[in-house]
């Protein structure tokens, strides 16, 4: 499908869609508004105990586009152009998300703690270039990837609505203007108050399990019943809120996927069980791993990818036939934590991309991970409230 860029935003977006989109930004003439402006509104909307309909519609008034260095020619399409030259001196398969803009941390403004919104910017703007229903419900139809503290003010909002009770306790329903960091329940949380349907994957050792938001082994058609657990919530989950005690409640749920995907395949000891759900995600049981070399855009968002401290963006999977019949994965990442502009020097001229955006089976040495994945479409009212309680499926590492 061809892209065009819109020269409002420079979002690429498929050429047929390009009138409509840069219509959009001429529907609302005063959506920039400053700061104290935004936080007078936060003030009243907080005072009063509940979000109305004229707090919301302030806010999309209001809030503005992030700040980011935009690559001309987009980061997925110079990867591309590196892993095709690249398979030509190995057999190889490679899929990756379609467009994503690169969202780094910045000095001064969030290092240390935003990399979870980061990460939240990079699927939003994959979903805003490739997702026509989602462009229709995110950020009040704004069309772009508003910065950190509005995206703060969205997840206050999804918890003023009833989006993960035991999250919003734990942050008191607040952290607009703070640094506090967070992870894939607020990022599920915030896409599902616009009705995209977030879903949350947990790994980790049997011995943890009592740890985790979902019931060990529970797969698609299969009931599954609830156990007590060790209560916990908020940024991480266990990996921050096991250290300080807490104890908030979470739900179960039957089936993670309602009957749509399931990524479950996959025997492998250790890591490998995170890689080949990645690949079998990405894949969506459409490709199959032959021995041609080629690179493949999935129809697939990116994942949202967290561990004890940090997190990131997983863009795609590359798995390489070796000469002894195994098969070698790599992850394919965007870190917040490193610089566009040397991601694009690097990609630009061919060298030392793979040690910014390739990790492979043996770096994943943390004993736990979170995943956050965007089904497609958009929930009923029914299921939307549904999606208030947030659940997931485990997989033993």
């Amino acid at each position: 499908m061809e892209s065009s860029v819109c020269p409002f935003c420079h979002l690429s977006v498929p050429s047929s869609e390009l009138q409509w989109h840069a219509n959009s930004h001429f529907e609302d003439e005063d959506k920039e508004a400053n700061g104290m402006e935004l936080g007078n509104q936060i003030q009243i909307a907080s005072s009063s105990g509940f979000t109305d309909v004229f707090c919301i519609s302030s806010l999309i008034g209001l809030q503005t586009r992030s700040n980011f260095y935009h690559v001309k020619d987009g980061l997925i399409s110079l990867l591309r152009n590196c892993l095709e030259l690249e398979a030509r001196h190995s057999s190889s398969v490679t899929i990756l998300s379609g467009y994503v803009d690169h969202f780094q941390s910045l000095p001064s403004v969030d290092v240390g703690w935003g990399c979870g919104w980061r990460n939240i910017q990079m699927l939003s703007s994959h979903l805003l270039a490739h997702r026509k229903e989602a462009r229709k419900v995110l950020f009040g139809e704004s069309g772009f990837v508003p910065d950190i503290a509005f995206l703060q003010r969205w997840l206050e909002i999804a918890w003023e609505s009833g989006f993960d009770p035991p999250g919003a306790q734990h942050f008191n329903c607040k952290i607009y203007g703070t640094n506090h960091r967070i992870g894939t329940t607020e990022c599920a949380s915030l896409f599902r108050s616009f009705g995209l349907r977030a879903r949350v994957v947990d790994f980790g050792p049997k011995e943890s399990e009592l740890l985790y938001l979902s019931v060990p082994g529970s797969t698609l058609g299969q009931p599954v019943k609830q156990r007590n657990a060790v209560r916990v919530s908020g940024p991480m989950d266990k990996y921050v809120h096991r250290q300080q005690g807490l104890n908030k409640g979470r739900h179960f749920c039957h089936s993670l996927h309602n009957g749509k995907s399931d990524y479950s395949k996959g025997k492998s000891e250790g890591p490998q069980v995170l890689i080949d759900w990645v690949w079998n995600y990405f894949s969506d049981k459409g490709l199959t791993i032959s021995g041609s070399s080629q690179v493949v855009v999935s129809d697939r968002a990116p994942l949202y990818f967290q561990h004890d401290g940090h997190s990131r963006t997983i863009i795609g999977i590359q798995v390489k036939h070796q000469k002894n019949g195994t098969n070698q994965f790599n992850l394919l990442i965007l870190d917040p934590s490193d610089g566009t502009v040397a991601l694009e020097r690097s990609l630009k001229t061919n060298v030392g991309w793979q040690k910014l955006i390739k990790r492979g089976v043996h770096t994943l040495k943390k004993p736990q991970y979170q995943l956050c994945y965007i089904d497609p479409g958009i929930a009923s009212r029914e299921e939307l409230n549904e999606l208030k309680t947030i659940n997931s499926i485990f997989f033993e590492l």
